[in-house]
């Protein structure tokens, strides 16, 4: 492993991945791609200013052009590229496929002109569907029921597909929800440990009842890391945190961990396709050695408090970005109108 190319490297896993292989080998060139969309987001790189092992390449990876220019010389490519927000999708579905299936198939195609050694693409559970008992394996049926989890699951399938058909070496991986530092407060965790701090409702869907299973940033990257040296093309590997939680018991750890009161929690419609439940069998990748360092409550206690301490970078995006504001008003405006306090 010489160069290393990470795209979506300026968004919340993509730049903890770079940050953490920067940490165990100084020696790797890294190369991020990213288009610095609405998510993307030069802080998070900021421990690679003045790094001459680090280039970043501003750009989409749906364009030859630009894949081409970030591709040249690397022996190693990780995708974390992709709109990954299912609210959105359901809001606007077309950019998700040009990113999530369209730009996978770019990468790959300049992958395999190039003989990277490796190319792991980064799916998610969502492409199983829901799961109301037991645990998914990565044999079981794909049965994605949104347009992101959709989009995913094409780009997910057409990696798969360029192993077998060309021998290209790639890996999938599907992880369970992520958590933790630099994380763009759209999702549940960061949007309600900032709403909390600002003492604004906590917009919880739906019963609350809905349950995933929490992965921290650090380990997935880790996990990551480790499936570069330990993993087969070819493969597919769940990553997990062990850590299911009810959507309500979540909303109400986090406003332990602040001293704020359950009045904030307001009840509002559910969205469409809402899945019930995630969970991911992660007996394959534990058997080769990997498991989570971090536990829930630990890691959690630890989001929320560099949320505190970390202000500079999330009150700009909130107060500051029209483009927020106007995908939270659209989202949740109406909604908020007819909330309800839990019981």
């Amino acid at each position: 492993m010489k160069r290393v190319l990470v795209t979506g490297g300026a968004g919340f896993i993509g730049s903890c991945f770079a940050r953490r292989l920067r940490r165990e080998h100084p020696e790797v060139e890294i190369v991020v791609l990213d288009l610095l969309t609405y998510a993307g987001n030069l802080n998070n790189l900021r421990v690679f200013d003045a790094d001459p092992r680090f280039r970043f390449v501003k750009g989409d990876i749906a364009d030859p052009v630009a894949v081409k220019d970030a591709m040249e010389g690397c022996d190693v490519v990780l995708n974390f590229a992709a709109e990954t927000h299912v609210d959105r999708s359901l809001l606007s579905a077309g950019h998700f496929f040009d990113t999530d299936v369209k730009g996978v198939f770019v990468l790959l195609e300049e992958a395999r002109r190039t003989g990277v050694e490796r190319f792991i693409q980064i799916s998610t559970d969502e492409v199983y569907g829901q799961i109301l008992e037991g645990e998914f394996s990565e044999n079981d049926p794909l049965n994605p029921r949104n347009p992101y989890s959709a989009a995913k699951c094409g780009g997910d399938r057409l990696a798969y597909s360029f192993w077998a058909s060309y021998g290209t070496p790639v890996i999938v991986t599907r992880a369970s929800n992520n958590y933790g530092p630099y994380h763009y407060p759209e999702k549940v965790i960061p949007l309600f440990i900032t709403n909390a701090i600002d003492n604004e409702p906590l917009p919880l869907y739906g019963d609350g009842r809905n349950v995933r299973d929490w992965l921290h940033v650090e380990d997935h990257a880790a996990a990551l890391l480790f499936l570069l040296e330990n993993g087969v093309p070819g493969e597919t590997y769940n990553i997990g945190g062990g850590n299911e939680v009810e959507n309500i018991d979540l909303t109400r750890k986090i406003l332990r961990l602040l001293d704020k009161p359950e009045t904030l929690i307001r009840k509002v419609t559910d969205r469409p396709g809402h899945d019930r439940r995630y969970a991911l069998s992660t007996a394959k990748i534990r058997a080769l050695g990997w498991g989570p360092a971090y536990g829930f409550e630990e890691g959690l206690s630890e989001t929320v408090r560099w949320y505190q301490e970390n202000e500079w970078w999330w009150r700009p995006i909130k107060q500051g970005d029209l483009q927020y504001k106007a995908w939270y008003e659209k989202n949740y405006a109406d909604r908020l109108k007819g909330a309800t306090s839990p019981s």
